[in-house]
């Protein structure tokens, strides 16, 4: 049976960019313009131009080294850009730190998974919803009734948020010792606990068995069907990619070489020259 969903149509918005028909309505949560960085003489990305919609699930694939985590550290101010121009909900995001951006909207997980080992999954979750907490340092050192009113409410958040994966019951377990796949959800978990406008997933199902991919998918759309979010993720797997992603974008050496539909993407000649190099389908 396949996984595959049926595919949403992309509709041109006032520049070079495709969004979903949907959200054509609203400004796309993110816009990246002629987009660009160079380390020492090597360009690593040039002329990106991508759109997401408020609640579009995009695809960003490529060959390893094509560029695509480089685009993320970019979007995520990891890396100041050399040139070009990123809006995150209209806004320009230049000079802004990685701190600044989250607190606009933007969160992101990694290749390697980054949680702090030693403390308990709801703590993991509730470091990343500071955003959200705005009891001071004097509060919570002499525990006064604000700190616990906010404690209460982190708490009962960080519930709300693990049980999207079926994971409360592990609250207090150490995060160190969940298996590989539940260490997964746990990281995305907590970049939800950022209150996040778009959502940025690094191989998310990076070590995952086909079953765990499948959980997966099923479980970003819930994510982007309850926040009414946009995700953009970079994935491997192209079963998961063409079975959820509405918009695909195609980097081979820090160059876009298509964007598209799935089934426009599947039957683009580079697309499959770049993966295949023969014409097998992608």
């Amino acid at each position: 049976m396949s996984n595959k969903r049926p595919e949403t149509k992309l509709v041109p918005v006032p520049s070079v960019n495709k969004i979903p028909e949907r959200d054509v309505d609203k400004s796309p949560i993110l816009e990246a313009q002629h987009l660009g960085i160079d380390f020492g003489g090597l360009t690593a990305v040039n002329e990106f131009n991508m759109a997401i919609g408020r609640t579009e699930i995009a695809g960003l694939i490529g060959p390893n080294g094509a560029g695509k985590t480089t685009v993320f550290n970019l979007l995520t101010k990891v890396y100041q850009p050399t040139r070009g121009t990123i809006l995150l909900d209209g806004l320009d995001t230049a000079g802004k730190t990685t701190a600044q951006v989250n607190r606009m909207g933007i969160a992101r997980t990694f290749q390697n998974i980054r949680l702090f080992d030693n403390l308990s999954v709801e703590d993991n979750v509730k470091i990343g919803m500071h955003n959200t907490i705005h009891s001071g340092m004097l509060s919570s050192v002499l525990r006064l009734p604000s700190y616990w009113r906010e404690e209460k409410i982190a708490h009962q958040r960080a519930l709300e948020l693990l049980s999207l994966f079926d994971m409360q019951d592990l609250a207090n377990a150490k995060a160190g010792s969940l298996p590989y796949g539940a260490q997964r959800r746990l990281e995305i978990v907590r970049a939800l606990g950022t209150n996040p406008s778009l959502l940025l997933l690094d191989e998310p199902a990076a070590g995952m068995n086909p079953s765990e991919t499948a959980e997966l998918m099923e479980n970003i759309v819930k994510i982007r069907d309850t926040f009414q979010i946009a995700i953009l993720l970079i994935e491997h797997d192209m079963s998961l990619v063409m079975g959820i992603c509405e918009g695909i974008c195609v980097l081979n050496f820090g160059q876009i070489i298509a964007k598209g539909t799935p089934t426009e993407i599947q039957n683009n000649p580079e697309v499959i020259k770049a993966y295949l190099g023969n014409g097998k389908e992608v």
